[in-house]
């Protein structure tokens, strides 16, 4: 009732190849363009990474303290009347304190990056 089923057929375009990798054959252990690692320098790396973490840690602790706090400062803040309205003093703790906040934190923390990274490469 139906057609046969015909073989699926492949095509080479290639001679055949006489110099196929075997076993003990060399093979590149390192990938183009990344030098292999001083005996030291693995060392150094792992000091550079906790020392990053710690930098990373610590400016997470700072934001989480200073912005963590708004809603307490907000509730001690004296809330003049009790108009609709939002106080003044809401709107700048809202929005202008954390500002100067995240901005010192993200500066001193990229310093701190770059000293520990100029640490380990001067070496």
């Amino acid at each position: 009732m139906g057609a046969d089923s015909v073989p699926r057929r492949e095509v080479v375009t290639g001679g055949p190849r006489t110099d196929r990798p075997g076993p003990s054959s060399h093979r590149p252990t390192s990938t183009p363009g990344i030098r292999p690692a001083a005996p030291g320098e693995a060392t150094l790396v792992r000091a550079l990474m906790r020392r990053q973490m710690r930098a990373a840690l610590t400016a997470t602790a700072l934001l989480a303290v200073s912005l963590g706090l708004l809603p307490v400062l907000l509730r001690i803040l004296p809330l003049a009347g009790t108009r609709p309205s939002v106080p003044l003093a809401v709107w700048l703790v809202l929005g202008v304190a954390p500002y100067p906040a995240l901005l010192c934190t993200g500066a001193w923390y990229v310093r701190r990056a770059e000293r520990n990274e100029g640490d380990v490469t001067a070496r």
